[in-house]
């Protein structure tokens, strides 16, 4: 008897690494200021490239930039810079780098004033995950109302490569927004994990 093959969005087809990160990360409502930095970081070296490209080098970026500590980064020196930019595993864009040493010193003074990054962002959507119902990737936005706020106030606190469309990329990727299309198998699944996402902000 043959197994049904699980419906996943199309662009998650191709390789394993990116079915994987589709199957287990994508619209996974993120509360953990590590991993927001470390996607926030992500999100703005993909511009100008494809998702699987920073996927295949996701394992090279914590290596290289101290597994997205931010305190660690805000630190970087010249001889760091030069470090990044000399190392294949990383897109060496020197923009790109500047920008990743400069959103750790921003980042810190936003957790500093609100206690935690994730409380800040989450802000952006009321705290409470989006549940779109796209059938296909053609519905689907490159920006919203909600990332045009959050581009705007990053950018106004000082943050780079945050503009709207990658605001966006990042909302969807810690299940800010449910972008899975309603055939996926993973669209239902978030939703029900996204129904605890409120209880994190219950104190606020």
């Amino acid at each position: 008897m043959k197994h049904k093959k699980k419906k996943r969005c199309k662009w998650a087809a191709g390789s394993p690494l990116m079915e994987r990160y589709h199957d287990r990360e994508w619209g996974v409502p993120v509360h953990n200021d590590r991993t927001l930095f470390e996607f926030l970081i992500l999100e703005g070296a993909q511009a100008g490239l494809s998702w699987s490209t920073i996927l295949n080098k996701r394992e090279n970026y914590r290596r290289v930039f101290n597994n997205f500590d931010p305190k660690m980064i805000a630190h970087y020196t010249k001889k760091d810079v030069k470090r990044l930019l000399a190392d294949a595993g990383i897109v060496r864009n020197r923009l790109k780098i500047a920008a990743t040493i400069n959103n750790a010193k921003k980042f810190l003074e936003v957790k500093k004033e609100y206690g935690s990054f994730n409380k800040y962002i989450w802000q952006f959507v009321n705290y409470q995950p989006k549940k779109n119902v796209f059938k296909n990737l053609k519905e689907m936005p490159a920006k919203t109302p909600e990332s045009d706020a959050m581009s705007r106030d990053l950018k106004k606190r000082g943050f780079k490569f945050v503009g709207s469309t990658i605001c966006y990329a990042f909302m969807q990727a810690v299940g800010m927004a449910n972008d899975h299309t309603i055939d996926c198998f993973r669209y239902h699944e978030i939703n029900k994990k996204a129904g605890a996402t409120s209880s994190s902000f219950n104190d606020l």
